[in-house]
């Protein structure tokens, strides 16, 4: 996909502060410092459109990103081992919960995935909530760059078994500093919304 605009719009905290402009939204879910904002910045081609940070919890409200006035992207705070206070979690937890069930713009949730590690508790509750719930999921299993092409069959049985992934489901190999996945993942994305219309 060719990216003529990309835009900052708001870190909203409640449905009130959301864009209105029914485009179609998709989430980015995943545990603190997994790359979130790094995919952002990968799909897009900007090198800081989304603000990284090495300090887990920075993402603290969803941020919107508006691409080429057709799209957002919805990033979420971070869960798991963010340092702010369980009050502080639970309220974020409220809102995405809020959002995920609630949001009508909302095409697929991104579940972005650290492809070196077997899925955190968090990310397996994550996973099952969305099968609950029925919401479409794109699996991203990121930082492929760090083990060898040779492996990556290992940790993608690895993940779809830990989640019990739907075959629905579509699982992209990514990579943010290489680029890896990059056009398949918004081929992947096209589809959802592209459905739709």
């Amino acid at each position: 996909m060719k990216i003529h605009q990309s835009e900052f719009i708001i870190s909203a905290v409640g449905p009130d502060q959301y864009p209105d402009d029914a485009l179609p939204e998709f989430a980015l879910a995943g545990r603190s410092n997994v790359g979130k904002s790094s995919l952002i910045n990968k799909l897009i081609q900007r090198k800081n459109l989304a603000r990284t940070s090495s300090q887990p919890g920075k993402t603290q409200q969803l941020n919107y990103y508006r691409i080429n006035d057709e799209i957002y992207f919805v990033d979420f705070p971070g869960y798991g081992y963010a340092k702010v206070s369980k009050s502080e979690r639970q309220k974020w937890g409220k809102m995405i919960e809020a959002y995920l069930l609630n949001r009508e713009p909302l095409k697929a949730v991104l579940l972005v995935l650290d492809i070196r590690h077997a899925p955190s508790k968090d990310d397996q509750l994550m996973y099952d909530w969305m099968l609950h719930f029925n919401i479409p999921c794109i699996i991203v299993a990121t930082k492929a760059d760090k083990i060898s092409k040779n492996k990556w069959g290992a940790h993608v049985r690895q993940i779809e078994q830990t989640i019990g992934r739907r075959k629905q489901d579509p699982l992209v190999l990514f990579s943010s500093e290489s680029g890896m996945g990059r056009d398949e993942l918004w081929d992947v994305i096209q589809s959802f919304y592209k459905q739709a219309e």
